[in-house]
This record gives C-alpha cells, sequence and structure tokens, in this order.
C-alpha cells in the first residue's frame, strides 16, 4: 500500500519557527511569528540590513503587491475599493489611511518637481520682467507694462489650473488686483503732475507689507484678539515671519510655491475628517457608522491625489517629448483634460454606488456636499498659503 503523496501544486507553508522554539522573553513555546503569552515576536533588529528595509516598506506603506491590487479598481472603478472593504475583504488592498499617505506625499513631493510657476508668476509689487510700472515715466508705459504682466499671470494660471498648485491661484489672482492698483495709482500720479505742468514724479519704491484688521502690518504694535496673551504673541510672532518673508517672495517665487505643496497634505489629513462629517449629515437617515464615512473619505481623496498625480506626469511627459507644441502636445492635453474631468465624474458615480440612493437625491446630494467642500477648500487653500508664507 503507497502513502499518499503531497499535491506537488501545493506545497505546504514553511514552519515560520524551528520546532521546539522558545519565545526569548517569557519562555513560552512559540507556535507563530509572535509569542501569543507576551506578545514579542520572533524577529528582531539583529539581522540582514535589507530584511528590515522590506519590512519598514511593508509597514509604513503597505508597498508589496497589494499596492498593484489596490491602484488599479482605485482609478478606474468607483466606489469598487471602499465597498470591498465594506464587505469584508480588506487584507488584499492596503489599508485607507495608508493608501491615503502614501498617494498624498507622493503626490506633492511629485508637484514640487515639476511645477514651476516661474519667477514673474507671483509679484506683489506691481514689476515684472518687462519693466517696472512704479519706474514708468508716461502713461503709455505704465499700460504696456501693466499689459504685459497681466497677460503674464494670466498665463501662469492657465497653466496651474487643474493641478495642485492650483492652490497658488488666489494668489496671482491677488497680484492680478496689485497690478491694476499700481497701474492706477502710477497714471493718476503722472496725469496730476502734467496737469499741473510739473515733470515726472521720481518713483518712490513701496515696502512690501502684508495687511492685518485693515491695516498695513507694523511690529512694533502688539496684536490685541479675543485669544489669550500667548495666543496673542504666537500671533504676533507668525504675521511678522510672514511679513519678512514677503521681501523673500519678490526675488524667490518658487520657494512659496514648495512651502505651499508641502502644506497641502497636513491641510487635506484635516479635511478629510471634516469632509466625513458632512457625509454623516447627508447621509444621516442610513444609520452609518462615521467610521464608515471616513473610509469614504479616504478613499476619495485618495483616488483624487492618484489622478492630480496622473495629470502631473502626463504633463510632465509633454513637456519633455513634445515642448514645442504639435500633434502630440494636442494629444498629451486632450488626456490632461479627461483626467481632469474624470475627478468630478469619479466622485459622482462612488456617492451613487456606495449610498444606493436615486439620482435625483443624489444629484442633490452631490451638489450640496460640492458646494459646500469647495468653500472648505477654498479656506483650506488660504490656510496652505499662510502656512507656506510662514515656513517658506
Amino acid at each position: 500500500m503507497t502513502e499518499p503523496t503531497a499535491n506537488p501544486e501545493t506545497p505546504a507553508a514553511p514552519d515560520p519557527t524551528p520546532a521546539g522554539a522558545a519565545c526569548g522573553n517569557c519562555g513560552t513555546p512559540l507556535l507563530g511569528q509572535h509569542c501569543y503569552a507576551c506578545g514579542q515576536p520572533v524577529k528582531g533588529l539583529v539581522r540582514h540590513f535589507s530584511s528590515i528595509i522590506g519590512d519598514t516598506l511593508d509597514s509604513v506603506f503597505n508597498l508589496d503587491t497589494r499596492i498593484l491590487r489596490t491602484l488599479g479598481p482605485l482609478f478606474a472603478k468607483p466606489g469598487f475599493i471602499t465597498r470591498e472593504y465594506f464587505e469584508g475583504r480588506r487584507v488584499r488592498y492596503v489599508s485607507p489611511v495608508r493608501l491615503f499617505f502614501f498617494l498624498a506625499i507622493v503626490t506633492f513631493f511629485v508637484a514640487q518637481l515639476t511645477v514651476d510657476i516661474g519667477s514673474d508668476a507671483i509679484r506683489m509689487d506691481g514689476t515684472g520682467s518687462n519693466g517696472t510700472i512704479r519706474s514708468a515715466m508716461t502713461v503709455a508705459e505704465v499700460e504696456k507694462a501693466r499689459d504685459a504682466q497681466l497677460a503674464e499671470l494670466a498665463a501662469a494660471k492657465e497653466e496651474m489650473a487643474g493641478t495642485p498648485a492650483a492652490a497658488g491661484i488666489p494668489g496671482i489672482e491677488a497680484g492680478e488686483q496689485a497690478v491694476r492698483e499700481t497701474a492706477a495709482k502710477r497714471i493718476h500720479q503722472l496725469r496730476d503732475a502734467a496737469a499741473k505742468g510739473e515733470p515726472a514724479p521720481v518713483p518712490m519704491q513701496e515696502p512690501i507689507n502684508i495687511s492685518f484688521g485693515g491695516e498695513r502690518w507694523d511690529a512694533k504694535k502688539p496684536i490685541d484678539t479675543w485669544l489669550p496673551a500667548f495666543g496673542d504673541r504666537w500671533l504676533h510672532q507668525q504675521m511678522t515671519r510672514a511679513n519678512d518673508n514677503m521681501k523673500r517672495l519678490k526675488q524667490d517665487p518658487g520657494a512659496f510655491k514648495n512651502a505651499v505643496l508641502s502644506a497641502v497634505p497636513t491641510t487635506l489629513f484635516v479635511l478629510v475628517p471634516m469632509f466625513a462629517l458632512m457625509l454623516k449629515l447627508a447621509y444621516v437617515f442610513k444609520r452609518r457608522l462615521y467610521m464608515e464615512h471616513l473610509i469614504v473619505g479616504l478613499h476619495s481623496h485618495a483616488f483624487l491625489c492618484l489622478d492630480l498625480l496622473l495629470v502631473l506626469l502626463v504633463r510632465a511627459l509633454e513637456q519633455a517629448i513634445a515642448p514645442g507644441g504639435g500633434a502630440l502636445a494636442g494629444l498629451f492635453g486632450w488626456i490632461e483634460g479627461l483626467l481632469v474631468a474624470w475627478m468630478p465624474l469619479y466622485l459622482l458615480l462612488m456617492q451613487k454606488r456606495i449610498y444606493v440612493q436615486g439620482w435625483p437625491m443624489t444629484l442633490l446630494k452631490y451638489g450640496v456636499l460640492g458646494t459646500c467642500y469647495s468653500i472648505l477648500l477654498s479656506f483650506a487653500i488660504l490656510a496652505s498659503m499662510g502656512i507656506g508664507l510662514v515656513a517658506m
């Protein structure tokens, strides 16, 4: 009688611990990679460095085959990963927190490397590479310098639209307003001098400054708000630092861009639980736990980061392969446009598939949530810009 043989297609899993091994801490016989009595792991740090690196990547980012199984459905199947998680199929995918953390860090790191707003994209004093508005000696020169700088700023806005650098668009719009105001002031000076028969006034360079409470910031004046004394002192220090950095912003707007993009992931980490709370209120009669809405928020923001990352990579390829325009550049432009258009459509389909309501109610809640979140996001962008101005 022959003995049964093991199926060659399903080899037995190797024993993770030697037979008869005991825990080095409490002496309990081991049955796996961790002691069931005291919890100490079998693996310590006294081993090959390469295995420690692998464990670290897996612990922090879950960078193994799960990332490949996660990214595809996350991008192409709205709500699929979230529903899988709710139905108990979790171990095959990267956890929502790690997925969002990894994509947010990678996306905005790539943004810092690929997005270039140029030295003339942000100007706070009405000057640019095509001349200085305040130094213009005729109205025609002022208008020419003004129009040139507004064209530069408009081009910068168009380039940044649909990318993570869009966080800086409100700053560019403020710069446009500053250019118009500076030009109007200089034109008034020149016309007033001409009316009096006087020579054109010598331009005066005004110091760069920010405003607080409707007045120009003065570091010598203490801040007195509803905050306690230590809060006012902290706010005074941040305002002073931001005002000092305004001078750097004139020479190095790229430093401001990098600081803002560095602050965006932290801002998103704050927005996710707030977005989950909005979902909880919108679907209060669904009787879902807040943590379920938080999972939806994490996967939604993870998708947005992934889509933005693809936009950045497509734009980088366009600049590398077709910098001069042409048909290939047009193709990249179409891909970019489709990626940007996929964002709102994806979120709508995800909301429909997860909460399973009719289209009229889904569209209504999607519109309300989108409006409220857009307002919240605008404040978050301003906060990121403030943090960036202080941190640069």
